[in-house]
């Protein structure tokens, strides 16, 4: 390398990594409450209906609490709310493990408790946001997103094997003491090795504080570094189509994290090990398929801009996906379902990083609020299907569950054409002063 083009270093992709580590525990603290759903049905006397609420109640905390976490990412930075996330989170999921077999009104106990660790775990993926938004140039932010979201697939796909061997060795209590454990030492290493931005950190050279400076997109937010107004966020059409489209999105995922495990064991007849390496597909798929979703995004976006690299991978991504799932419920061999419903996972994941990088692009400073209500649409999908997936199966057969899941895949596919990747709220705000 010649000595005037010094390296421009690779903090940048250290916290990125990190990201990965924390995206990757966040998701085996919450999918371990499915691996486990049968052995606690058991001890505790639930049906399915009700353990349904409990699944719900996890994503409605985690919904309802998704734009205030973001806002509180945009105030306070993403290295001291992310360690208080970790820290949170893995107190409630230690608690879970504290319920005592036989108290009363036991459902309640797991409702709140498991509502208040959506609460913790609802500052994660928006605090991220604000990270890439501060961090991460341009140009880049598809595959940071993408290797960000494939520690979702990675800590959903390490799950099954990792719970189901602590289950049978040493009960599903045990499960939930080590996921609390790995939670809070992942925090204490984001806590020392991250900052908020590149100027703050001692690591990064002046190379690579200058190749971030220059890859930032044209923002017009306000020159105070205040957060933008609600209403020019709840304002925007193009927050909203992203927000349907990740409605869409999450229900559709969260079929995976929540009932794929059961419905092979249970409906699908596949005992509980073949159910834990069958039900790692999904998430391997979505782990492998994220980052490359959003290598291709970077690529096409640098070819054929934003409206291609972020608005039409994931257009096809969604509708692909929804075709997986139709031929899936086509296949009798629960083993070829498996795998083709892992097909339509990760043509699902192929966009997931084109939400996160539109976001942080067109919001700047404001990246944690505006991901944050987009994500809170991802989240009441998953509380939906968390708790609808098991009544249309009841009522319907097993099919339909997934069959409506296409379907909205298709409606999130379409809501893209709506979206402006180049419509800077910042901009859109200042013009709307300007005019007073």
């Amino acid at each position: 390398m010649s000595l005037n083009k010094p390296p421009r270093g690779r903090i940048r992709w250290l916290l990125v990594g990190w990201m990965f580590a924390i995206g990757a525990i966040a998701y085996l603290d919450r999918v371990n409450m499915s691996i486990a759903g049968s052995f606690i049905q058991k001890e505790f006397g639930l049906d399915n209906i009700r353990l349904g609420w409990v699944f719900s109640s996890f994503v409605l905390g985690y919904a309802l609490f998704q734009a205030p976490g973001g806002r509180l990412a945009d105030r306070f930075g993403p290295r001291r709310i992310m360690a208080i996330a970790t820290v949170w989170w893995a107190l409630f999921t230690a608690l879970v493990a504290m319920v005592p077999a036989g108290i009363p009104g036991v459902l309640a106990v797991l409702l709140t408790t498991r509502f208040l660790l959506g609460v913790g775990e609802a500052m994660v993926f928006p605090a991220s946001n604000r990270l890439v938004a501060g961090w991460i140039p341009s140009q880049e932010r598809g595959l940071a997103n993408g290797l960000i979201f494939a520690g979702v697939g990675a800590g959903a796909g390490v799950t099954p094997p990792l719970i189901t061997f602590i289950l049978l060795h040493y009960g599903w209590r045990w499960s939930f003491w080590i996921c609390a454990l790995i939670g809070l030492a992942a925090g204490l290493v984001w806590y020392l090795i991250a900052r908020d931005r590149p100027e703050e950190h001692a690591w990064v050279t002046p190379a690579e504080a200058e190749y971030i400076r220059s890859g930032m997109p044209k923002q017009a937010a306000l020159d105070s570094g205040e957060a933008l107004p609600w209403r020019v966020i709840l304002g925007s059409r193009d927050v909203w189509a992203l927000t349907v489209s990740y409605f869409a999105f999450g229900y559709v995922s969260y079929i995976f994290f929540t009932w794929f495990f059961i419905y092979l064991n249970t409906v699908r007849g596949l005992d509980l090990k073949a159910s834990a390496i069958f039900g790692m597909l999904p998430f391997l798929a979505m782990a492998t398929f994220s980052p490359l979703g959003g290598y291709i995004s970077d690529r096409l976006t640098k070819c054929y801009g934003k409206r291609v690299g972020r608005c039409g991978i994931s257009v096809v991504g969604m509708a692909v996906a929804a075709g997986f799932i139709v031929f899936a419920m086509q296949a009798q061999d629960a083993r070829v379902a498996s795998i083709v419903l892992a097909g339509g996972a990760g043509a699902l994941y192929l966009s997931t990083s084109c939400f996160w990088s539109v976001t942080a692009d067109i919001a700047g400073r404001s990246a944690g609020s505006v991901s944050g209500v987009m994500n809170m649409g991802n989240q009441i999908g998953g509380t939906v299907t968390a708790s609808l997936t098991p009544v249309l199966a009841n009522v319907f057969g097993w099919p339909s569950s997934f069959l409506v899941a296409a379907a909205l895949c298709v409606v999130g596919s379409l809501a893209w054409l709506l979206v402006d990747p180049h419509r800077v709220l910042g901009e859109v705000f200042r013009a709307r002063e300007c005019r007073k």
